[in-house]
């Protein structure tokens, strides 16, 4: 016994003097640079910060996490620090701090846990790597989204026809985010993998069906691994969730498979094969051309995971809060139905959904208000400083040490009143549009990152806004009413998107 408080006591004193060294050390860079120390806000204790985490796992369980982080800042401004979890984390929702983050100190930062946290499921890849290893996923799947492949919209007519088929026209209510997430599964799939999973089709007991609920459920518990930061290999180790490994198990066989007969037809043993795929009419297959690139079986697995949870969870996000907003405003509805009534019933390709402006205007609107990603995080990987923030006046430099992590929140930025007006809480797609001469038309530059910025800037950008555009205009060309049912206020529901909690549900009746 006297030797474990002794050993308590050795680890403590240890903690205390690397603590007060580390402190120091920062306080001399701090003042070399000429930084000034950022507002930190009030906290009972900041050793642990244990309040601090307890009030967010009960925010996050309520559903209001967004919405208390909204208010902390307009309670403490634009910067300041906190300490959580015995980690101290520098916050910002400045324009100009995010700018530096992001890109023109972009070498300064990286993505913390996120191989970590994401690893067991996602690999390394485009997502979840930085450096040059990440240069070279961010070269090989750049190419993949270029305009010809973005234009090409008969596949997503596919699906979209098996979509409007899972619709009940008796005027039922159903989830229409339910069968989003769906759609975009198997649109995704089919452009990334050569052949889709057919989620909405497949039977309930199907290899198909068992992939979607692995990849789910293992996507949902990201949000949760990430979340725990630097204890998360230590959770690995001590609390296993065997759920999670048998999720990213199924996963991993699934695409292994699709990955493997992909390398054979590349390389076919049989010569006859060779013939009878020339014969074939070509169509573009993202796993296809990532295998001209490299044959390593993991790495491509990897590399489609990652662009596989990029790509289908923003674009079934973005549809989803957009018919959440549509249904309880009519007068936006309206006003969309009539951009789409001029189209005469005719499919729009890639040209025209450029040309619709109103649509264009209402998908700006739901990304700021209802972000994808609607929290970010990078962690310093020397030391650095970020321009603003510092001082009583809070318009000095702030020191960032190594190692620390920095927190933007794009929620709260995008909800700022001297960026986007007094109505920043409000849903007003008017906005966007351009201002008669003589007035200032909107332009908030990093004040408004759906997609991300600078070099790491979301590469199916393009593909997400051309899937969604798409899909709203089908579903206004097939449907001639698409009334509420449920009436609430947005809840959120955060895994490492935001989605509404309580799904879109509604009921139609077609044209």
């Amino acid at each position: 016994m006297a030797f474990l408080v002794f050993g308590l006591a050795v680890l403590i004193f240890a903690f205390i003097v690397r603590r007060a060294t580390t402190s120091i050390v920062r306080a001399r860079s701090e003042k070399q640079r000429r930084c000034k120390s950022v507002y930190r806000i009030p906290q009972f204790e900041r050793v642990i910060g244990y309040a601090l985490y307890r009030t967010q796992v009960t925010a996050m369980k309520n559903k209001n996490a967004m919405e208390v982080n909204l208010q902390r800042y307009l309670d403490n401004g634009e910067t300041w620090s906190a300490v959580m979890m015995g980690n101290t984390f520098f916050n910002t929702i400045d324009p100009r701090n995010v700018q530096e983050i992001l890109g023109t100190k972009f070498e300064d930062f990286g993505t913390a846990e996120r191989l970590a946290a994401f690893g067991p499921l996602l690999g390394k890849g485009i997502f979840t790597t930085d450096g040059n290893f990440w240069k070279t996923s961010r070269a090989l799947v750049k190419p993949n989204f270029n305009r010809s492949q973005v234009a090409d919209l008969e596949a997503l007519e596919s699906h979209i026809q098996q979509l409007f088929a899972k619709i009940p026209r008796d005027g039922s209510t159903f989830d229409l985010q339910k069968l989003f997430f769906q759609l975009t599964l198997d649109s995704a799939t089919e452009f990334l993998f050569g052949e889709s999973v057919h989620s909405l089709t497949s039977s309930e007991d199907s290899e198909q069906q068992r992939f979607e609920a692995a990849f789910d459920l293992a996507q949902a518990k990201l949000g949760i691994r990430y979340r725990r930061g630097k204890f998360i290999r230590f959770s690995d180790i001590f609390m296993p969730d065997y759920e999670f490994k048998t999720a990213c198990k199924t996963v991993h066989e699934f695409v292994d498979k699709i990955v493997g007969k992909a390398l054979e037809r590349s390389h076919p043993k049989d010569a006859e094969k060779v013939i009878e795929e020339k014969d074939e009419v070509e169509r573009y297959v993202f796993l296809k051309e990532l295998a001209k690139a490299t044959r390593d079986p993991q790495r491509l697995r990897d590399e489609l995971l990652n662009i596989l949870l990029a790509g289908r969870d923003t674009t079934a996000s973005l549809l989803s809060s957009t018919f959440h907003v549509l249904v309880r405003r009519p007068d936006i509805l309206e006003k969309l139905r009539k951009e789409v009534d001029e189209l005469h019933g005719v499919k729009p390709n890639y040209d025209t959904l450029k040309s619709m402006k109103y649509l264009k205007y209402i998908l700006n609107e739901t990304l700021r208000l209802y972000p994808v990603v609607p929290t970010n995080a990078r962690v310093a990987v020397k030391d650095t400083t970020l321009s603003h923030g510092g001082g009583p006046d809070r318009k000095s430099p702030v020191f960032i040490p190594k190692g620390q992590v920095v927190a933007y929140s794009v929620y709260c930025m995008h909800r700022r009143k001297d960026i986007y007006g007094e109505d920043a809480l409000e849903f007003k797609p008017e906005r966007w549009a351009p201002k008669p001469e003589g007035e200032e038309s909107l332009r908030p530059a990093w004040g408004y990152l759906p997609f991300n910025g600078g070099p790491r800037v979301c590469v199916g950008q393009q593909f997400a806004l051309t899937e969604a555009s798409y899909a709203i205009v089908r579903l206004l060309q097939e449907f001639a009413v698409v009334e509420d049912r449920d009436g609430g206020p947005f809840v959120e529901q955060l895994s490492l998107t935001m989605v509404s909690a309580n799904g879109v549900k509604v009921a139609v009746m077609p044209i």
